[in-house]
């Protein structure tokens, strides 16, 4: 049975970002198909976080940059690379999930109904049994579960994921992987900043390279060859801005 894409297409159009004299984003188009997982690959300093907070409305753009969604608007949920918070205060996973989960403040106590969704969500990624864990207690691959788990609740239409594998072991890893196949199967749309080549070749049905532009764009195993991914890491990409356009539009 197929499924309708329950997530939004994107699509970029020369987009550029320029912040102060330093240009981060140049000319960038692309388009990421409803309900497909689209990985982000390059190089430090390339753009990828900066693409994501300009979609996610938190930087000043040049082009067009539109969410078309199948219905109604649905729920964007956002994965860091790391949460920073004072790992001395005395807050439980379960006080962290019920602070960022629910709208009423956290010192109400938990609204009705929202305890089986938080403890269905940690039980997701592993970690309902350290729900009562100190959050400044657990390895920085057990706090990555937590920010999975809370992008779960409510159920979201986009996900954007920033380098979620960067801290996670074998088990979290293997955690990561189910979880995108429940969104595949669910038709969410996923756009994924990763640098494990290997998982993005794997995982992802499409990817694009950014190294301040846009430097290709296609089937992860076609588009990663070694010979692009020499230019994609390379501070001087040697591909011609005329043969990536082309490229990106087919």
């Amino acid at each position: 049975m197929t499924h309708l894409p329950a997530g939004p297409e994107i699509r970029l159009e020369s987009v550029g970002l320029t912040l102060g004299r330093t240009e981060i984003l140049r000319d960038v188009s692309l388009r990421v198909v409803a309900g497909s997982v689209h990985a982000l690959v390059g190089p430090n300093g390339g753009g990828k976080s900066s693409l994501v907070k300009t979609l996610l409305g938190q930087m000043p753009h040049r082009g067009r940059l539109s969410i078309t969604w199948p219905g109604q608007p649905g729920t964007i949920g956002y994965v860091p690379q790391a949460l920073e918070f004072d790992r001395g205060l005395p807050m439980t996973v379960e006080d962290f999930m019920r602070a960022t989960t629910q709208r009423r403040p956290a010192f109400l106590g938990r609204a009705r109904g929202q305890m089986a969704t938080v403890d269905a969500a940690l039980d997701r990624v592993d970690m309902g049994d350290k729900r009562l864990r100190r959050m400044g207690a657990l390895s920085g691959g057990e706090r990555q579960r937590v920010l999975l788990a809370q992008s779960l609740i409510p159920q979201p239409g986009l996900l954007v994921l920033d380098e979620p594998m960067a801290a996670l072991d074998e088990a979290g890893i293997a955690v990561f992987e189910h979880l995108l196949a429940d969104w595949r199967r669910d038709g969410v749309t996923v756009l994924w900043i990763e640098h494990d080549i290997d998982a993005v070749a794997r995982l992802a049905d499409r990817v694009s390279g950014l190294n301040r532009s846009l430097l290709f764009d296609g089937a992860p195993l076609e588009m990663l060859a070694p010979e692009r991914l020499l230019a994609l890491f390379s501070a001087r990409p040697r591909i011609a801005p005329t043969a990536v356009r082309l490229e990106a539009a087919a």
